[in-house]
């Protein structure tokens, strides 16, 4: 009886660690969804309530909305993702399937590359990248907030390790029927790597969405701003003590990567553990 009590206990004390790391994870987000829904008294109050007394979301989030263009920021916003996510596909999926199934003279050598630059964050080659788009005169453009984000070696690396699973009999059998390698690529590897492409999607969609560094150097026109930017920017137009106003744009910044995650839940725990299973 003890033999069948002990991973009965192990597991309750495994998911009681779990539930109080997701309380711990959780909790700034339930604060400030919290926070948008109060009164500016209640949020002053000494005393700390979680749940206000008096609701004053419509003024919270209208102020929000109109304090600040933070539906064009969020436009922005999705332009942006959305052009950085497609460009990358682009070009890190034909470079993830070279790495992974063509063989070629400097393979190892490449793939060693993509892996230091893994290890380099990109805040370290900003000011290189400044000084060309200055000299290029694409700095306050949109391409400035989408072009240095076009190679994402995260993103190689992820599909590579994708790839490697799949059979190399498929690819033959594509070539013996007169396909091309970039037929193959669209037409069979990238269907077969749906799992990985929206886990992939996911991280690159959460990162650039909420990137605060490069917008902030990239664009000084306000037309430009992206939804970290449009926060930032509320912040200043209520001296930084509006927080009512200031917790409902948080919330409805995040609320869409919110959306978009349990929306694709499925895919991108598949995507994570299946490129996690290849070597």
């Amino acid at each position: 009886m003890n033999g069948h009590r002990l991973p009965r206990a192990l597991r309750g004390v495994r998911h009681l660690v779990l539930g109080l790391g997701t309380l711990v994870m959780l909790a700034p987000f339930i604060v400030m969804v919290a926070t948008s829904l109060k009164p500016k008294e209640e949020i002053y109050s000494p005393e700390f309530q979680l749940l206000p007394h008096r609701v004053a979301a419509v003024e919270n989030y209208q102020e929000a909305l109109t304090q600040v263009p933070l539906l064009h920021f969020l436009l922005n916003g999705v332009v942006v993702t959305a052009a950085i996510f497609v460009l990358q596909l682009v070009v890190n999926v034909p470079a993830a399937y070279a790495l992974a199934k063509l063989r070629f003279r400097g393979r190892t050598t490449l793939f060693s590359a993509v892996l230091v630059c893994l290890m380099i964050p990109y805040q370290a080659t900003a000011l290189p990248i400044y000084i060309l788009f200055y000299w290029l005169g694409l700095l306050n453009t949109y391409a400035a907030l989408v072009l240095p984000f076009t190679i994402s070696v995260f993103g190689i690396f992820l599909m590579r390790q994708f790839f490697l699973g799949v059979p190399d009999d498929l690819i033959d059998a594509a070539r013996i029927d007169g396909m091309s390698e970039y037929g193959i690529v669209w037409s069979v590897m990238a269907p077969a790597a749906i799992p990985a492409l929206v886990a992939f999607g996911i991280f690159s969609v959460v990162a650039h969405w909420n990137d605060y560094f490069w917008p902030l150097i990239a664009v000084g026109e306000q037309g430009l701003y992206t939804p970290p930017l449009g926060v930032a920017h509320l912040k200043l137009n209520g001296e930084g003590t509006a927080y009512g106003p200031l917790m409902a744009a948080a919330t409805i910044v995040i609320a869409p990567l919110v959306l978009a995650f349990l929306v694709a839940q499925r895919r991108f725990v598949e995507g994570v553990v299946f490129t996690g299973m290849k070597g």
